[in-house]
């Protein structure tokens, strides 16, 4: 599985022909369509349409997360402890990956952190 935070989420609406190849190697090694949690569009969207619309494009091809299931939250809140790192967002993205997961982001610091204290989860920068 693919989850995606906001910065990776932003950077792979860009289009061109980087992102377009770094979407058919996410798709060659089977790790498409992401997962995309609903914090997550909180953080990657301005609620201007003309903004929104790269974002909006990429978003009809991913797996929209809505909720997240009380243990999940429960384990995104013991990482972020553990880990003394990144927000609630960034720890339940990671949380949701577990176990054999990939997060694809734009931050590694945080995100590795949390993913150091996590069950097999690798962390992907873009």
């Amino acid at each position: 599985m693919l989850v995606l935070d906001s910065g990776a989420l932003t950077r792979l609406a860009t289009r061109d022909r980087a992102t377009a190849a770094m979407i058919m190697t996410l798709r060659r090694r089977g790790l498409w369509p992401p997962v995309v949690p609903m914090m997550v569009l909180v953080e990657s969207l301005t609620g201007m349409p003309s903004r929104d619309a790269n974002v909006n494009r990429l978003l009809k091809a991913c797996d929209i997360r809505s909720t997240a299931s009380e243990p999940t939250a429960r384990r995104a809140a013991a990482l972020r402890t553990w880990s003394r790192r990144g927000s609630a967002v960034d720890a339940l993205v990671v949380a949701l990956a577990e176990p054999g997961g990939t997060v694809l982001t734009s931050d590694g610091g945080d995100l590795g952190a949390l993913a150091a204290e996590a069950v097999d989860v690798l962390i992907e920068t873009v």
